[in-house]
């Protein structure tokens, strides 16, 4: 694999939604790599909110405004994607020690089958690490306000999600 040139890297997720903690993790990416594909999973045991053509086109939306950030929707193994876009880096967050240790068996079984494409983790910043796609649902779907939690432009895709819930507020 040639090592010069622009260096990708794939920030692969479920994107259930997008939300403030994957946005400042992007930014910070790009302070080291030169190019980050946001890569929204077809494929994940969770059961999403959005379908993947609605993950894609907010993160989309969020990163319109940002040339070297680019969001498609990928499936199969992230490692044989990766490879296709010539990226050289898995770009990951970790919130706390628990994510540490699923993320560790998923980087080392990554290295396993594609050894030229590198896992690297940043933490997340401080300001986000109570938040996951999963509470920010959680919340919407009762009501609650996700604003600030998750960029603007997602704001209306959850909540018309949740608008025919009586409990329904913004």
């Amino acid at each position: 694999m040639d090592k010069k040139g622009p260096v990708t890297a794939i920030y692969p997720g479920t994107f259930d939604p997008l939300t403030m903690g994957h946005v400042s993790l992007v930014k910070r990416g790009l302070d080291v790599f030169d190019r980050i594909v946001v890569a929204v999973a077809l494929h994940t045991p969770k059961k999403p909110l959005f379908t993947i053509e609605e993950r894609v086109v907010m993160a989309a939306q969020v990163f319109a405004d940002t040339p070297r950030v680019e969001v498609e929707a990928f499936e199969g193994l992230l490692v044989d994607y990766a490879a296709r876009r010539g990226a050289r880096a898995i770009l990951r967050g970790l919130r706390a020690v628990s994510d540490f240790e699923f993320e560790f068996q998923l980087a080392l079984m990554n290295r396993r089958l594609e050894r030229h494409i590198q896992t690297v983790f940043l933490m997340t910043d401080y300001r986000w690490l109570y938040i996951s796609s999963t509470i920010i649902n959680q919340a919407a779907s009762l009501g609650g306000n996700i604003r600030g939690l998750v960029p603007e432009a997602v704001v209306p895709h959850l909540y018309a999600k949740y608008a025919t819930k009586p409990e329904f507020r913004e």
